[in-house]
């Protein structure tokens, strides 16, 4: 793997976004958008940095939480790059902050956001304390830091958000979801019988989560269900993806991962496909596990793309569709979906093995673990990553083979 530079800056654990979100800079001048805490203040901030790893701005001083670990603070360019969006305030009391980059003014939005939609605003996004209130980065059940009660299902769901005029609007809420969903009997029993088992008000911990969006901006794919609800409380897995068109019409499930493995699912860069990990239907070996697979937008189609098993987080080349890029624990990997062969695995460090008391298991955020989450740049040329060497996450960037850009 021809690496071509590694981005570091003194006394800071960095990393970028998310492999669905590219830092890359939309008008091709090779700026990077990562964030960076200070792990003595436990204050973060989000940098842009240069083409020689240079600090060309810093902003958006806050403090850091469990989620900063897994995601920063969700930092995203806006599609001229006039604006920078990211997430700021606390689980329990979020705010979505835009920072106009040349004057340095910066207007805020409660609400909560996983990155902007490729075409900027209207932001869509569904409330991120809720998954880490149902025990996702701190591995406990604690609904106090939700921002909304789960039960409350007619509050809490897929928002959109404007800046001008600021509006802030729930336009499918979990109620909305359960009662069109094809299962909603089943699912209403089952709320029934652990609301009593458990002594809470909500039986399942349903709610929507993980808005993702294809890249010409004209659909977006959401999750429903119970994303890593502790196993005490005894619910069943409840794994559904949801795909719309921008405006919200042509709501559909697309893939129902209830009773099978199958994480980390976004879009192919055709717009048209989802590609994540799933079990292949003819997979003569079950044991194996979850491998790449795609499936159309309209739930059709659903088949193996390649070889590779595992979980981590696969996405595909914008400018060579035959080319697949992910992770799997320490390993980077690059893999031709054509030929179905491996043609780079290399490993990278993503945790402090050096800290004996680091709590690195299950699926704590902290400073001790990171996810490599490698993301493509815009042009399919190179791409970028997480690495965990040494006490502070740095960056990797690599160089896609000549013969796949």
């Amino acid at each position: 793997m021809k690496i071509l530079r590694k981005i570091t800056l003194p006394g800071k654990w960095l990393i970028h976004s998310y492999y669905t979100l590219c830092p890359y800079a939309p008008d091709n001048s090779g700026r990077l958008l990562i964030a960076g805490a200070d792990l003595k203040s436990r204050m973060g901030k989000i940098f842009i940095i240069g083409t020689n790893g240079e600090v060309l701005d810093e902003f958006g001083e806050h403090p850091v939480d469990s989620g900063f670990f897994h995601t920063g603070f969700w930092q995203t360019w806006s599609p001229d790059c006039r604006y920078v969006y990211f997430q700021n305030g606390s689980m329990a009391e979020p705010l979505i902050t835009r920072r106009e980059l040349a004057t340095g003014n910066e207007l805020h939005i409660p609400g909560d956001a996983e990155g902007a939609p490729p075409d900027g605003e209207p932001i869509v996004s569904c409330l991120m304390g809720m998954l880490y209130a149902a025990g996702y980065g701190y591995g406990v059940y604690n609904p106090s830091i939700s921002p909304v009660p789960f039960e409350n299902r007619d509050e809490h769901g897929v928002f959109e958000y404007t800046f001008e005029p600021q509006s802030r609007k729930l336009r499918l809420s979990v109620n909305d979801i359960l009662q069109l969903h094809p299962d909603k009997d089943k699912l209403l029993e089952l709320d029934k019988e652990l609301s009593v088992r458990n002594g809470t008000p909500a039986g399942l911990t349903l709610m929507a989560y993980c808005v993702r969006w294809n890249r010409q901006a004209e659909r977006f794919v959401f999750y429903f269900g119970n994303h890593c609800v502790v196993k005490e409380r005894g619910e069943p897995r409840i794994a559904n993806l949801f795909t719309c068109k921008r405006d919200f019409s042509d709501l559909r499930l697309t893939l129902d991962m209830s009773s099978t493995r199958g994480v980390h699912w976004s879009w192919h860069p055709d717009g048209e496909h989802l590609i994540g990990y799933g079990m292949p239907p003819d997979n003569p070996d079950p044991s194996k596990g979850a491998c790449i697979s795609v499936i159309h937008r309209d739930g059709s189609g659903y088949r193996k793309l390649c070889s590779q098993f595992g979980g981590g987080h696969p996405t595909v080349s914008p400018a060579n569709h035959r080319l697949a890029l992910t992770d799997n624990g320490e390993e980077v990997i690059l893999w031709d979906t054509v030929e179905d062969k491996c043609i780079d695995l290399e490993r990278f460090p993503n945790r402090n093995l050096n800290r004996k008391d680091a709590p690195i298991v299950g699926c704590e955020r902290n400073e001790f673990r990171v996810c490599h989450h490698p993301v493509f740049d815009r042009d399919g040329g190179r791409f970028l990553f997480n690495v965990l060497d040494g006490e502070y996450a740095s960056l990797y960037e690599a160089e896609v083979p000549e013969e796949y850009q």
